[in-house]
């Protein structure tokens, strides 16, 4: 299965996503996209899933907002169509002036505190969290405005700021949306238990019936 990636922001370079999804590389092919200037309409409907771990920058060079009203509709007709979608990290960040993609992911990130030591805590016995016990890293905890109450939480983060919720899915019309807060640091992507939440989170966005 070939995964399209959306990377690179000023404050996440794509060197991070690249580390943390390489041990992947022999389950997923990935294909990388750092620069999202010249966006060609269509692009996403060639893609199972599309991971977009990039806040609203074109690239690290260029700070400008890429998310225009016609590539947010593309977002959304894709995911509707029976895309997937998985929002990692930087995927939630610079957004929340844009309704109809935040309406997609359900919400988006508010602030973080400076990095600090992080609890990841994986619901117990959701299937999203097969092989993910709970672990601690330095990480930045990112805050987030849960737009939809009835998204289904199946992760959360604890530090000594709080607790905030760290992972959770929702659909759109045939498809699947899964966001993932955690993982400024490449520590924090090839941890193994974010790694098999990586994993299971591809499985269910490309329509696996892991929930079933």
């Amino acid at each position: 299965m070939n995964v399209l990636v959306l990377t690179d922001d000023r404050w996440h370079p794509a060197s991070t996503p690249r580390a943390g999804l390489q041990p992947l590389s022999s389950e997923f092919g990935f294909d990388w996209v750092e620069s999202t200037a010249n966006w060609p309409a269509g692009r996403l409907a060639s893609y199972p899933v599309t991971i977009l771990t990039k806040s609203n920058n074109i690239s690290a060079q260029d700070e400008h907002p890429w998310m225009t009203p016609e590539i947010e509709a593309e977002f959304l007709n894709t995911v509707q169509g029976g895309g997937g979608l998985l929002a990692i990290h930087s995927g939630m960040g610079g957004y929340q002036n844009n309704p109809v993609l935040r309406g997609l992911l359900g919400g988006v990130f508010d602030h973080h505190p400076e990095q600090c030591p992080v609890e990841i805590v994986p619901r117990q016995a959701h299937p999203l969290c097969t092989g993910a016990p709970a672990f601690t890293i330095k990480d930045e905890h990112y805050f987030m405005t849960l737009d939809d109450p009835s998204t289904e939480v199946f992760l959360t983060s604890r530090s000594a700021h709080g607790e905030q919720p760290a992972g959770w899915l929702r659909r759109a019309g045939q498809g699947r949306i899964c966001v993932l807060t955690p993982g400024h640091n490449p520590e924090v992507w090839l941890h193994p238990s974010f790694q098999a939440l990586l994993r299971n989170a591809l499985d269910w966005c490309a329509g696996k019936s892991i929930l079933e």
